[in-house]
């Protein structure tokens, strides 16, 4: 009785170590399949946190410089007391200090960016530079509206023999999945906006810093605006 007990006992090890693994797999996959279907379901009513929207934002742009034709700061004074006028503090915030510039260094092109605003599912930017740059757009979780201000942007699909042309008023759409190559001329600022899953583009933004420029002081200012925005509208509803 004492040998069948021991042999049962050894028997029940056994089938326990074998089906571990077994169950940490099983939980694993239940684990990824959940998380995929949770991403799906929100995929699909991220449509309804968004306040900003692609038409306003484009008339907006096209205001700031039927105001003030040339003058880039001036267009972006205009911007941003726009928007403080059209959407109360309690809706969404707004980022007003307009000397919080920081170089921005992604896809192999450099400029500079003024953060308006940063949330979840939009973020709003102006960003340019006064001499010029080229790069990769990056592939994207969100749609890109880019609204020139000032100066020129060009830009090419693969398959594509001839160049798009973006001067000041036109916006250049990116929808998100796609990619392109494109060139910002001397001068050349836009009001950037973007609408999607925000947080998924910031390793884009990031890894030029943190594998070529070693530009900790950037990185650090990138994303405690960021990381700062993102928490005041969370803290105001606004996802």
């Amino acid at each position: 009785m004492a040998a069948s007990s021991i042999t049962k006992a050894k028997l029940d090890r056994n089938w326990e170590q074998k089906s571990d693994p077994l169950t940490k797999w099983v939980l694993r996959i239940a684990a990824v399949f959940v998380f995929i279907v949770t991403c799906s379901w929100l995929d699909t009513i991220k449509d309804r946190w968004y306040v900003f929207d692609p038409t306003s934002m484009h008339q907006l742009a096209q205001a700031a410089i039927a105001t003030n034709p040339g003058n880039t700061r001036g267009m972006v004074d205009y911007i941003v007391a726009n928007l403080t006028q059209t959407y109360p503090s309690s809706q969404i915030a707004i980022n007003t200090d307009k000397s919080e510039w920081v170089f921005n260094n992604a896809g192999g092109a450099m400029g500079a960016m003024y953060i308006i605003h940063a949330s979840i599912t939009e973020y709003l930017i102006i960003f340019g530079t006064p001499l010029g740059t080229e790069g990769h757009t990056g592939l994207h979780t969100a749609d890109d509206y880019f609204n020139i201000l000032h100066g020129e942007q060009w830009a090419f699909a693969p398959g594509a023999l001839e160049m798009e042309r973006y001067t000041p008023g036109m916006v250049h759409y990116l929808p998100r999945g796609t990619a392109k190559q494109y060139k910002m001329h001397e001068g050349c600022f836009a009001l950037e906006y973007a609408r999607g899953w925000i947080p998924l583009m910031l390793p884009f933004g990031f890894a030029d810093t943190l594998t070529s420029t070693l530009d900790i002081p950037t990185f650090y200012h990138t994303a405690r605006i960021t990381g700062r925005e993102i928490i005041r509208n969370l803290l105001t509803g606004k996802i």
